[in-house]
């Protein structure tokens, strides 16, 4: 997978300086699942436009200290802009900007906005710690065919 942004994405520079200087990749709906599906804590980046969400760009400076403040715990993956829609749905993702917390490409989390220092650090310490479960997705409910009717 190319760390390359693709010459027709426009991500704001403090959001391409994770890719460029911090070690994150670049994920689109394209490689989504091949990334994902690496083992290990990832956290997934999703920036929005900055200029509806001017906080995307202070995430994007703090991202890095977050990652420092636990070292070695969690990879980071950037979702390119034009894909954010389409890999959002993935993880039931509504909010930008947002850190989705992935674990062996099982969602885990997810915390969306600027929060304050201390805030982000237990959250996710949080989040390090929480059992992978399923994403707050659409779900088809499942019913059984020899199911007793009822109420509840």
């Amino acid at each position: 997978m190319s760390l390359d942004i693709p010459c027709d994405v426009q991500a704001p520079p403090l959001v391409a300086r994770l890719v460029e200087r911090h070690g994150a990749r670049w994920v689109d709906a394209a490689n989504v699942a091949a990334v994902t599906a690496e083992p290990g804590d990832l956290v997934l980046f999703f920036s929005g436009d900055p200029v509806r969400f001017p906080e995307c760009l202070d995430v994007a400076v703090v991202l890095p200290e977050l990652q420092a403040a636990f070292p070695g715990r969690f990879a980071v993956g950037v979702v390119v802009p034009t894909d954010e829609d389409a890999v959002a749905r993935r993880y039931g993702m509504q909010r930008w900007p947002s850190l989705v917390f992935l674990r062996d490409g099982r969602y885990v989390t997810a915390i969306a906005g600027m929060l304050d220092w201390t805030d982000y650090v237990a959250r996710v310490a949080e989040a390090l710690d929480l059992p992978a479960t399923r994403a707050p997705t659409i779900g088809i409910a499942v019913v059984s065919a020899d199911a007793a009717p009822s109420c509840h």
